[in-house]
């Protein structure tokens, strides 16, 4: 079974805001994506496109594995 992940291989911080310019998730939560619950994943996953629009990071992608 793969872990859902919003990864679009774009991995570079913003040192701004400090989230992925790819993804727009934190370098915290990256890290520790693998070993996190699903229900987890899938909460941050709900808030990253207002969270890189906030940012002025561009529009998100969404991916699932890796």
């Amino acid at each position: 079974m793969s872990i859902s992940s919003p990864c679009s291989k774009v991995c570079t911080i913003d040192p701004r805001s400090g989230l992925c310019h790819g993804c727009g998730r934190t370098l915290g939560e990256i890290g520790q994506w693998a070993s996190m619950p699903e229900t987890e994943r899938r909460r941050i996953m709900s808030a990253l496109p207002d969270r890189i629009r906030a940012a002025g990071l561009g529009q998100p992608t969404r991916a699932e594995g890796g």
